[in-house]
């Protein structure tokens, strides 16, 4: 790595952002973008397991690729600056 270059962001614990409401028909989290079963077995899961479930929550936008929540982004808990530019 270059003394230039960004290190990875480290991922957070969980993707959870503590605004718990699911959608019946998907039974998808709307704070986190979790299944049901994902956040039942979250606490069990490896890194390994974990990672297709970060790679989607990217994808779909419920975080950032710096692992930052949009909602997070949207209250100034952080600046849109901290976030990387896709």
């Amino acid at each position: 790595m270059t003394k230039d270059a960004t290190p990875p962001a480290q991922r957070p614990l969980s993707p959870c952002i503590q605004i718990c409401q699911i959608e019946p028909t998907t039974s998808v989290c709307e704070g986190c973008g979790r299944t049901l079963d994902e956040i039942a077995v979250w606490g069990s899961m490896t890194e390994v397991e974990k990672t297709p479930v970060w790679e989607r929550l990217v994808a779909e936008g419920y975080i950032s690729k710096d692992y930052v929540s949009k909602d997070y982004v949207s209250k100034g808990y952080v600046s849109k600056d901290h976030v990387a530019k896709e």
